[in-house]
């Protein structure tokens, strides 16, 4: 089969956990993780700063108690990249654990994020599931590992 089967599955990749909407890619179970460990903190004081410390804290401990924290040859631990909004902020998550927020105020992760990202820049002004619509048609379109059905959240 190689790179060529296409499963749509039932378990989302994008969901909403408390104050917090996660979008992820690459890993199912990265997402599964994210989704159901407990513990998840509540964002508090210096958003920026939370998600650095608390939230991706409590990130890699999740990982590694589930045995999915990778190491690299050089020790370095390894996660996924995965999207957060909470309290109207966006926040990228890299698999280093280093947190971006955008200037932008939007972004896209995975093997259609280059697509949507042009998308989105394109559609500045317009109203916001629209937007979103028109990135994930685009990202479809050309790109081979970006597929429907789509699942937008908001918190």
């Amino acid at each position: 089969m190689g790179g060529e089967s296409l499963e749509i599955r039932r378990d989302p990749k994008v969901f909403t956990r408390g104050e917090y909407a996660v979008g992820c890619t690459d890993s199912w179970r990265m997402a599964q993780l994210l989704r159901y460990a407990p513990g998840m903190p509540d964002p508090s004081g210096d958003l920026h700063r939370f998600m650095v410390r608390e939230f991706v804290d409590w990130m890699r401990t999740v990982y590694r108690d589930a045995g999915w924290l990778a190491k690299e040859t050089n020790g370095e631990e390894r996660g996924g990249l995965f999207l957060v909004g909470v309290r109207g902020r966006l926040f990228t998550v890299e698999a280093d654990h280093q947190v971006g927020e955008p200037y932008d105020r939007y972004s896209a992760v995975g093997t259609g994020g280059p697509v949507a990202l042009g998308a989105l820049y394109a559609t500045a002004g317009q109203e916001p599931r629209a937007r979103l619509r028109t990135a994930l048609r685009a990202a479809e379109r050309m790109r081979v590992g970006v597929r429907g059905p789509f699942r937008i959240v908001s918190v």
